[in-house]
C-alpha cells in the first residue's frame, strides 16, 4: 500500500478546500489530481460556480505563489511572459518577468485573448520554460496553468486551437451546486465569509512546494499493470473509431490518461492503478481532445454523452 503519510497529506489539501468550496467535489479532486501529475487544467463552467476561487483556495493550501492574468482582446504576448527594457543608466536591456513566473497561474477567460496571446502559453505548459529574445528562462518546477472559460458566452472570444487543448491535462466542467450545498454558501456568508477576502477563507498551508514535488515523486512511483495500460490504449484508440467524433483522440491524451490515473490511485491510497481509477478520469481527460462530427451535433449529441457510451462497450480488465 501506498505510504499513508503521502495519501494523508495530499486529502489534508482536499478536506481544506471542501470548506471553502462547497458542493464541487468532484471539481477540486480532479484539480488535485491534475496538481499531482504535473498537469495543466482548464475549467469551464458559466459565471458564479467558484472557479477562481476553488484556484485561489488551492495556491493558499499549497502555500504557493499565486497568480492571477484576466484576459482580454487586448492582452499582449509580453504581457505574460515579460519584457526587456532598457536601462539608461546601465546602457543596457534588463529583462523584466511577465506574472507566468509563478507557481500557480490563473488564466481567466484564456478565450478572450486574440491566438498570438494563447500561444504564448504553449511553450510554457509543455516545457515549463519561456524564451525571450532569443533567451530561454525556466519557470519555477510546481508552475502550473489554470485556465477558465465561459461555455455559454461566446461574443468576443476566441476559440482554443487544438493543439492548445490537447496541453492541458483535464478539462473539468463545473455545474451548479446541490441545493443543500448552495443553502449552505449562504450560510456561510451569514457566518462573515467572502469570496472577496482570503481571511475569510480559514485555510491554512498544508503543504510546501518542495513536499509537492516529493508527493509528485510517488506518484511517478505508483505501479500500472501492463493490463490496466492496454485498457488505457483501447479506450484512446477507440475514440479515433467512433463514427460521432470527427477527430479522436492523440496518443498524448493516452500518457495524460495514464498519468491522472497514477495521481488518483495516490489519493486513494494505493500503490497500483485499477480500471475504476482510469474510468473516472477518462472524461475530463478525453473530452477535449475529440470533436463531433457536424451531423452528431447537429442531431445534439454531447461529447461526455458518446464518450460515456464508448466506455460502457469496452470490458475493463479484472
Amino acid at each position: 500500500m501506498q505510504e499513508p503519510a503521502s495519501a494523508d497529506r495530499a486529502l489534508e489539501v482536499l478536506d481544506q478546500l471542501r470548506g471553502v468550496v462547497l458542493g464541487q467535489d468532484d471539481t477540486l479532486r480532479q484539480m488535485l489530481v491534475a496538481l499531482l501529475a504535473g498537469g495543466h487544467v482548464l475549467l469551464e463552467g458559466v459565471p458564479g460556480t467558484a472557479k477562481t476561487l476553488a484556484i485561489r483556495s488551492l495556491s493558499m493550501a499549497l502555500d504557493l505563489r499565486f497568480g492571477r492574468v484576466q484576459f482580454t482582446p487586448d492582452l499582449m504576448p509580453t504581457d505574460l511572459t515579460g519584457v526587456n527594457v532598457l536601462d539608461e543608466l546601465r546602457r543596457e536591456f534588463v529583462y523584466h518577468p511577465g506574472p507566468i513566473f509563478t507557481d500557480l497561474l490563473l488564466a481567466d477567460e484564456i478565450n478572450r485573448a486574440p491566438a498570438k496571446t494563447q500561444a504564448a502559453l504553449l511553450e510554457a505548459m509543455q516545457e515549463r520554460q519561456v524564451t525571450s529574445d532569443g533567451v530561454t528562462r525556466p519557470l519555477p518546477a510546481a508552475f502550473t496553468v489554470f485556465a477558465s472559460q465561459n461555455p455559454v458566452e461566446y461574443e468576443g472570444t476566441y476559440p482554443l486551437p487544438e493543439a492548445q487543448l490537447d496541453r492541458f491535462l483535464l478539462k473539468i466542467t463545473i455545474g451548479y451546486p446541490g441545493a443543500e450545498a448552495e443553502r449552505a454558501i449562504l450560510d456561510r456568508y451569514a457566518e462573515g465569509f467572502s469570496a472577496d477576502r482570503a481571511d475569510s477563507y480559514g485555510i491554512r498551508p498544508v503543504l510546501t512546494g518542495a513536499e509537492l514535488l516529493a508527493l509528485r515523486s510517488t506518484v511517478a512511483a505508483t505501479h500500472v499493470e501492463p493490463s490496466v495500460r492496454d485498457y488505457i490504449t483501447r479506450i484512446v484508440r477507440a475514440t479515433r473509431e467512433e463514427p460521432s467524433f470527427a477527430l479522436g483522440a492523440s496518443p498524448r491524451a493516452g500518457v495524460a490518461l495514464f498519468l491522472a490515473s497514477r495521481a488518483e490511485a495516490l489519493l486513494a491510497g494505493r500503490d497500483f492503478v485499477t480500471p475504476d481509477d482510469v474510468k473516472s478520469l477518462a472524461l475530463p481527460v478525453l473530452r477535449h481532445r475529440v470533436t463531433l462530427t457536424p451531423e452528431a451535433e447537429v442531431e445534439g449529441q454531447a461529447v461526455d454523452e458518446r464518450l460515456g457510451a464508448l466506455l460502457q462497450t469496452l470490458q475493463a480488465p479484472r
